[in-house]
């Protein structure tokens, strides 16, 4: 285990565990919190021992969200400081959903309770959410005055449809694990004592494959909505290409073939 002070980060048989781990705050995402998402968020995508992620936290909460703290800090800011101050701040919060959305390898959200603004579209980041029975969703930036930051404009159309979106962003509403899962903000839903056992498991059965063709593959899909159908196709080629001299292609294939003709002979 990494020695952090706001998240937790352990890895077993290949799949890295983080946890947030402010338990009395909900799991708000404070300043500092980020810096050690951020900084564990880079480990995991460098250290290829590791295959997949999940993502989860600690007590009754997944993620409230942004602290209230700093909201109170942004609101004492200087007039003429605060747009700039904002901006910087919203810089860091794009990495760390960036860093989610983008690493070359499978990630899962175990929402293990509620899931609110920020919270929320960090879950939806993970290219998979497994939800606890307890588990809620709320996009609530609309009870501040705000809007989704945190890719949440992004990432809930691709998975509800763009009138449902809507209708949760400008609502606010809160969604249980039930309804979650019907709308397809949650792929799947668990128990609260299984979540983490049935997430590290889904890890791992979607991480089992070539590590290559995973991350390759993961990196076109993130962007297939947006491409057209032709470009699609040649980012296909160019990484079929790499992936024909990858080790775990050329392995394989050696073992199918050894395999057959060893069949033929017998």
């Amino acid at each position: 285990m990494t020695d952090y002070s706001f998240i937790e980060l352990e890895t077993q048989d290949g799949v890295a565990v983080l946890t947030l781990n402010r338990p009395d705050k909900r799991n708000a995402i404070t300043d500092d919190m980020r810096s050690e998402l951020i900084d564990a968020l880079e480990r995991v995508t460098a250290e290829r021992r590791i295959r997949a992620l999940v993502l989860t936290g600690n007590g009754k909460g997944f993620c409230a969200g942004g602290d209230v703290a700093g909201m109170q800090k942004r609101m004492d800011a200087p007039q003429g400081e605060v747009g700039f101050n904002g901006w910087a701040r919203q810089q860091r919060v794009h990495h760390s959903v960036a860093l989610l959305h983008d690493m070359p390898k499978p990630t899962i959200a175990a929402v293990n309770g509620s899931a609110a603004g920020l919270g929320a579209d960090m879950a939806m980041a993970c290219d998979f959410v497994i939800a606890s029975e307890s588990a809620s969703f709320a996009w609530s930036y609309i009870h501040r005055g705000l809007i989704p930051d945190g890719g949440g404009m992004y990432f809930l159309p691709r998975r509800t449809g763009l009138s449902r979106a809507k209708e949760l962003i400008f609502s606010g509403r809160k969604v249980d694990a039930a309804e979650a899962l019907r709308l397809g903000i949650a792929d799947r839903v668990s128990t609260p004592d299984a979540l983490l056992v049935d997430a590290r498991n889904w890890a791992a059965q979607l991480s089992h494959g070539s590590p290559t063709a995973l991350a390759l593959g993961k990196s076109i899909l993130n962007q297939s909505f947006e491409l057209p159908a032709g470009q699609v196709f040649a980012q296909g080629s160019q990484a079929q290409g790499i992936c024909y001299t990858s080790s775990e292609h050329r392995e394989s294939v050696l073992a199918f073939l050894n395999k057959t003709a060893a069949a033929a002979k017998g």
